[in-house]
């Protein structure tokens, strides 16, 4: 929020409503544009530049590459995010409204139908390599990606 209003119980009030931060007026603009750049850096910890590992399978988000079993998979950039996000989070299941914000964003107004064509094109491509049971449809709650299990 950007305001006149100063008073503390002003920015509590706005800082429960949901702002993320509170500025008020008169303010520096590399102060804002700074209070800007932390949030967007907390709205998308995902573009951290780690390689992410599940099984058989890499994503590289520096380069764009996922390599898997000597084969580079192509992936479109939905896609691509959308993989990354259920790779750093294996295991937990994800709702079609959670992926819509976590991979979309929260301002974005589709349907939630379309993570599943998303997911289809995903499992499309993870087949080339035999991977697409990495990606579990759990029925009634969404989406996760299982880590692989360990033969005895």
């Amino acid at each position: 929020m950007l305001t006149a209003r100063a008073d503390e119980d002003d920015k509590v009030s706005g800082l429960d409503a949901g702002a993320d931060d509170y500025l008020t007026k008169p303010f520096l603009t590399k102060e804002l544009l700074a209070r800007i750049r932390a949030v967007l850096r907390r709205r998308s910890p995902e573009s951290l530049d780690d390689m992410v590992e599940v099984g058989a399978l890499s994503l590289d988000p520096a380069t764009r590459r996922v390599p898997s079993q000597g084969r580079e998979l192509k992936l479109g950039p939905t896609e691509f995010k959308l993989l990354h996000f259920l790779m750093t989070h294996p295991e937990r299941v994800h709702s079609r409204a959670q992926l819509l914000d976590r991979v979309w964003g929260d301002h974005v107004f589709i349907d939630e139908r379309t993570v599943d064509v998303h997911i289809k094109r995903l499992r499309e491509t993870l087949a080339q390599v035999d991977c697409q049971h990495m990606i579990e449809t759990v029925r009634g709650a969404g989406y996760r990606v299982a880590l692989p299990k360990e033969s005895d």
